[in-house]
């Protein structure tokens, strides 16, 4: 049976704790979740409680279950309490600045975008808004496009255009970020570089990989999301983040491989 460790027990104990508090008290949300640091509801307390906080049940599990699974071997087998305790932080900490700076980026964008589009309305400029930051609203959208189109000095259409482009800026800017993820993923990027030959058993997948394919695979497939998927809903550069920092403390502390 596998041995919970200390620190990994007091994790999954807070992280469920924390849920439930968030079900009690849903402005805690809002309050410790991680904001782009463009929004007004940004702190920077947030690039640590944003890592004990989780959007549903579902994503609650399936972090728990990668610290469950993953967390006690490098606990007990490699790093030690104390130590596994500072890589914990560590890499849910940088996967939160990896995924602001890029956020900063995108959100940046977004706004030289927005005020280009205010001082200079039109309908091709309205239709190369939605194409760049708003594909997937430009379906639902066509309706307006085409009479816009038809009627491009109209001050209703440009008007409700403008309204558009800031509240999806506003809309952008306030999606907060949370969840273990970051610190999940940290420590299945160490696993995969601390026992590269462990054969792993995957549900849906018959027969054994090694953990070094494994994490790779994961690694490119959430850079790859990152930058093709960037409305999924999901911080894939959050999950990079936590996994590049993984990678920089292990050979900070040039911890060497176990298998």
């Amino acid at each position: 049976m596998l041995n919970i460790t200390p620190i990994v027990r007091n994790l999954l104990i807070i992280n469920v704790v924390a849920f439930f508090l968030q079900s009690l008290i849903p402005q805690l949300t809002g309050l410790l979740s991680l904001h782009s640091v463009l929004s007004s509801n940004f702190m920077p307390h947030q690039f640590i409680t944003y890592m004990f906080l989780h959007g549903s049940i579902g994503h609650l599990f399936s972090n728990m279950l990668g610290l469950f699974f993953f967390g006690p071997i490098l606990e007990q087998q490699v790093l030690g309490p104390k130590r596994f305790l500072i890589f914990y932080f560590f890499t849910g900490i940088g996967a939160g600045f990896l995924y602001s700076g890029i956020n900063y980026y995108e959100m940046s964008q977004l706004k030289q975008a927005v005020d280009l589009y205010v001082q200079y309305p039109s309908p091709d400029a309205f239709l190369d808004f939605m194409t760049r930051f708003a594909p997937n609203l430009k379906r639902a959208a066509l309706d307006f496009l085409n009479n816009f189109e038809e009627n491009p000095v109209n001050t209703s259409y440009i008007a409700e255009s403008i309204n558009f482009v800031k509240d999806r800026y506003n809309d952008q800017v306030n999606v907060p970020m949370l969840g273990a993820s970051g610190a999940v993923f940290g420590i299945l990027a160490a696993f995969g570089l601390l026992f590269p030959n462990m054969e792993m058993f995957l549900l849906f997948v018959p027969f054994p990989i090694k953990a070094k394919y494994f994490i790779s695979f994961y690694a490119i497939y959430e850079i790859y999301s990152g930058i093709n998927h960037k409305d999924s809903g999901v911080a894939h550069f959050a999950h990079v983040g936590g996994m590049l920092f993984a990678y920089i403390l292990l050979r900070w502390w040039r911890i060497k491989r176990a298998y």
